[in-house]
């Protein structure tokens, strides 16, 4: 929980106190109206100097204790009234920036994220318009999402560290409230210039983490006419906390998506050059994977595991000598090669099973020897025994002399139950066309 949301917790827990204090208070006076009424009629008496207390009549005394006590049973049922609402608007609005929370961290698309918290923000503060702006390489924010009139002209466009509100907020890390811009001297009307929309009360926030400033998210003319409360900054400063660190998580997965492909697109024009008469066999692979991969219930992750698979499953070749490249014995070892160099590659360590594997037959022979069989045999490898084969005995460039559609289909059903899984095979056949062969 940030500090922000902590201080909004302790302000809930300081007014709860309140109303019990004046509840406490209520009681207090009806206990002592009692007691007053007691002594003076019981010790009196034997006290004269209590003599000063005014004598009542018994009804006085009993409409007196009874209004009082009218009263404090009303005030009680108030103040716990006004406590129940202040818990559960607290805890209303707890749960809902907890599920905020949850949905910004599981989202794992960079543009769909901003345009996310852009929303919620707008939503929990009921703003008219609003910006979400990110440091670009410059050093300088950029605006990302802009909600508000004409807003797609500051798309792209940028603001320098330090300028206007917004550049403060990003410069100084600390948030900005204001209920005029036009009493503000750090307001910059260029903005407004561009898009023609008028500027009247202004909330920004940075986005920040434990690396500095990412970002700002600025929200514009609260509705109603009403100006933005201290509530409102302390609950946008811990959606502007969380959204930080999902920005930087997208951000890393999406750097990291396009190194896994540039990569992949690197190793395979590697080995394309030095298999000439094999290029683009592993694209091919990859192709009528798919085609299997569509007709059966896969997820996407392991769709996309068969995929890169299908790539990367000759990999091994790298680091086998051209001129051994067709010795039998020689030749057997690249799926433990491949399997060797994909292994301790984070991006790449899921599929390193299916590579290792995409050689074993179905009967259990085949290589590397192993022990594994049948549906033993990871389902993703025995896609692409099916897939290579099937390219191995039709493309032009395969290795092997190609045989015709009908020859690589009666080939792949004579093989069905021995060298490859039945069930693939006929999933397989009930899918391939003439124009799906590359």
């Amino acid at each position: 929980m940030s500090e922000s949301y902590e201080e909004n917790k302790n302000t809930v827990i300081h007014e709860v106190r309140k109303k019990v204090a004046s509840l406490n208070a209520i009681v207090t006076v009806v206990i002592l109206s009692l007691f007053l009424v007691f002594v003076r009629y019981t010790m009196s008496p034997l006290i004269p100097l209590l003599n000063f207390i005014p004598e009542f009549s018994i009804s006085i005394i009993v409409g007196i204790v009874f209004f009082l006590a009218v009263l404090g049973l009303y005030l009680s049922v108030i103040l716990s009234r006004k406590t129940v609402r202040i818990i559960s608007d607290y805890s209303k609005r707890l749960e809902r920036m907890l599920n905020i929370t949850k949905d910004l961290r599981e989202e794992v698309y960079g543009d769909i994220l901003l345009e996310k918290i852009m929303d919620y923000a707008l939503d929990i503060t009921q703003s008219g318009a609003g910006s979400l702006l990110l440091m670009n390489e410059n050093n300088d924010l950029e605006f990302k999402i802009v909600r508000g009139g004409k807003a797609s002209q500051l798309i792209g466009t940028t603001i320098p560290m330090g300028k206007g509100i917004t550049g403060w907020v990003a410069q100084e890390g600390k948030a900005v409230r204001c209920s005029n811009v036009k009493t503000e001297s750090r307001f910059d009307p260029e903005a407004d210039g561009l898009t023609g929309f008028e500027t009247k009360s202004m909330l920004c926030v940075p986005l920040e983490t434990k690396n500095g400033v990412i970002g700002v998210l600025e929200l514009m003319n609260k509705t109603g006419g009403f100006s933005y409360r201290v509530r409102d900054e302390e609950i946008l400063r811990y959606l502007a906390a969380q959204a930080a660190i999902s920005i930087l998580k997208t951000q890393f997965a999406e750097d990291q998506k396009n190194y896994e492909i540039h990569l992949t697109d690197m190793l395979l024009e590697t080995i394309d050059h030095q298999q000439p008469e094999k290029r683009g066999h592993a694209r091919r692979v990859a192709h009528y994977s798919n085609i299997i991969a569509k007709a059966l219930i896969m997820t996407e992750q392991e769709k996309k595991q068969l995929y890169m698979a299908s790539l990367l499953h000759d990999v091994g070749f790298l680091r086998i000598d051209l001129d051994e490249a067709y010795n039998k014995d020689v030749y057997m070892q690249h799926p433990i090669i491949g399997y060797e160099m994909i292994k301790p590659i984070t991006f790449y360590a899921g599929i390193a099973p299916f590579i290792l594997h995409h050689h074993r037959r179905f009967d259990g022979y085949g290589y590397p020897p192993s022990d594994v069989k049948g549906e033993e045999i990871p389902i993703q490898a025995r896609i692409i025994a099916v897939a290579e084969a099937f390219d191995a005995m039709t493309s032009p460039l395969s290795y092997k002399v190609p045989v015709s559609l009908d020859a690589a289909i009666e080939e792949l059903r004579d093989k069905s139950g021995t060298q490859f899984d039945p069930r693939l095979v006929e999933v397989f056949l009930s899918e391939i066309a003439p124009e799906h062969i590359k």
